[in-house]
C-alpha cells in the first residue's frame, strides 16, 4: 500500500484527487494540507511514502516545502510536484531540490496514477520529452566542466544515455549489457554523484555538459533518431 499526503490550497482539487486515488487498491490518502507548512507537519507526523504537493500555494509554497522535507536529516519522503503548467520554473527548482518528478493537474487520470506509483517506487515520474524541455530552458546555464574522477567510462556512457531519455532496457541494448548490469551502474552513479534518483542524474548530466540541450535521442543501433 502506498500512503499519500495531498497538499493543495484548493479544497476542490484535494477532494478530486482523494476521490481518484482512493479508488485505487494500492493507494491510500492518509493526510491533507492546504499550504506548505501544513504539508511538512503532516508528512513528519504521518510519514507517508509520497507527498503529492502543489507547487503554487499561498504562504509557504510547494517549492519551499519540498526543500524543507528533502533537506532534512534522517527520514525523508518522496515528493511528486503538481502544477498547472508543464514549463514552470518552480517545478525545475523542486526537481533540483530532490523531488521525484511532477504531474500536470490536467493530466488524464491514468497518467496521474501512474506518475504517483512511479515516484513512490523511486522511478522517474517525468516523460523524457518534458525532461528535455525543462533542462534546456532552466538547466543549461550552470555547466561545470568535470564530473568526479571516480566515474568509470562505462558509468559516463550510462549517464549520457539516461540524460537522452533511454530506459534501462534501451540502455542495455545500446551498450550490449544485461539490464541488471545497467541497474548496477545506475546505483553507482547515484552514490558517486550524491543524487537521489534518475531525474537528478538527468539534471546533473546537462549541468556538467555531458549532454547538450537539443541533443538527439539515439536509437538502439547507436545512431541519433
Amino acid at each position: 500500500m502506498i500512503r499519500l499526503v495531498l497538499a493543495d490550497d484548493q479544497e476542490l482539487v484535494r477532494e478530486g484527487l482523494r476521490t481518484i486515488l482512493g479508488s485505487e487498491p494500492d493507494l491510500e490518502v492518509v493526510g491533507e494540507a492546504a499550504d506548505g507548512d501544513e504539508a511538512v507537519r503532516q508528512a513528519r507526523l504521518l510519514r507517508p511514502d509520497l507527498v503529492v504537493i502543489d507547487v503554487r500555494m499561498p504562504g509557504t509554497d510547494g517549492l519551499q516545502a519540498t526543500r524543507t522535507l528533502l533537506e532534512a536529516n534522517g527520514w525523508r519522503p518522496r515528493v511528486l510536484v503538481l502544477t498547472t503548467f508543464d514549463l514552470d520554473e518552480y517545478v525545475f527548482e523542486a526537481l533540483r531540490a530532490g523531488a521525484s518528478g511532477f504531474a500536470l493537474k490536467s493530466a488524464p487520470r491514468h497518467q496521474l496514477v501512474a506518475a504517483i506509483r512511479m515516484a513512490a517506487e523511486g522511478d522517474l515520474a517525468l516523460a523524457p520529452a518534458v525532461t528535455r524541455r525543462l533542462v534546456e530552458r532552466f538547466g543549461a546555464t550552470e555547466v561545470r566542466p568535470t564530473l568526479p574522477a571516480t566515474l568509470t567510462v562505462r558509468e559516463a556512457e550510462v549517464l549520457e544515455l539516461v540524460a537522452r531519455g533511454l530506459s534501462n532496457a534501451e540502455i542495455a541494448a545500446h551498450l550490449h549489457l544485461a539490464t541488471t548490469t545497467v541497474k548496477t551502474h545506475l546505483s553507482s552513479l547515484l552514490l558517486k554523484l550524491r543524487v537521489r534518483d534518475r531525474i537528478q542524474l538527468v539534471i546533473t548530466a546537462y549541468e556538467h555538459g555531458i549532454v547538450a540541450p537539443g541533443a538527439d535521442r539515439p536509437d538502439r543501433s547507436g545512431r541519433p533518431s
